[in-house]
């Protein structure tokens, strides 16, 4: 009996431990670039993964190294925005993306 309570315990408690740390992914635009951060939801900075930046219809348009600060940098010029982007970040074993709209961009740029 006493078993088998120790392990209904441990399973009502391991779904908690992987919920603690889900990757939090936050994506912010001006009119230049997407500022991407990224944190584990304890609050403990990313310094390590890859940022895969993919247009409106899921085609990679290019994949940059996330950085130290837990932050990445797209620049706007330099990728096709017209149908809004999707931001993916992996870390190895955790991975979540944050969509940016069309809209998003074109409110930021004034257009």
């Amino acid at each position: 009996m006493i078993r088998a309570l120790a392990v209904l315990a441990l399973a009502v408690v391991a779904p908690t431990g992987v919920a603690a740390h889900q990757l939090v992914v936050f994506a912010s635009v001006d009119c230049e670039a997407v500022t991407v951060e990224v944190k584990f939801s304890n609050g403990r900075i990313a310094q390590k993964g890859d940022v895969r930046v993919l247009d409106g219809e899921n085609s990679l348009l290019m994949t940059l190294p996330l950085g130290r600060d837990g932050t990445a940098r797209v620049p706007l010029d330099r990728v096709d925005h017209s149908g809004g982007l999707v931001i993916e970040v992996g870390t190895g074993s955790h991975d979540n993306y944050w969509i940016v709209t069309p809209e998003d961009i074109a409110q930021k740029c004034g257009s």
